[in-house]
């Protein structure tokens, strides 16, 4: 009769763990995401831009990141370039309730004098550069200063 209790106990626990749970897009391994990117680099993190806006029940926050590279692993277009700009994001939930099933953008954002691998992709025309989601970021060496988390609102 203990064990029935336990038993009984431990799904009640878990079906309401897993009711207010939340799917997260499962992190791609380092192969994944170098055959998904158009381009990896590594640099240091210059600049953070970010502007934030409200859509419907979620808080967006875009943002814009300054690198200056390193090391150019993969896409040889970049290799004269002295500053790169990335595009990568973050969402929060401020509607009543329970978050659906979704992501929160991306993961293991840099900061501003980090050294990091960028997998990146070119998927327009537009030029620009986006971070594949959801962690297409690699701390390489910290800021010297620690970890700085300072950026700067457009």
């Amino acid at each position: 009769m203990k064990s029935y209790c336990c038993l009984t106990a431990a799904i009640a626990v878990y079906s309401l763990a897993a009711s207010t749970s939340w799917a997260e897009k499962v992190d791609m391994t380092n192969d994944e995401l170098n055959k998904a990117a158009t381009h990896v680099v590594v640099g240091k993190v210059k600049e953070i831009y970010f502007s934030t806006t409200a859509e419907g029940d979620w808080i967006y926050t875009n943002y814009l990141a300054e690198i200056s590279p390193q090391k150019h692993e993969k896409g040889e277009d970049l290799k004269d370039r002295s500053l790169i700009y990335v595009r990568y994001w973050t969402r929060r939930w401020v509607g009543k309730g329970r978050m659906p099933t979704s992501t929160s953008g991306h993961r293991g954002l840099p900061s501003r004098g980090e050294v990091v691998r960028l997998f990146l992709r070119n998927d327009g025309d537009d030029g620009g550069l986006n971070v594949i989601h959801a962690n297409g970021f690699e701390v390489m060496e910290e800021a010297k200063s620690g970890k700085s988390r300072v950026q700067t609102e457009r």
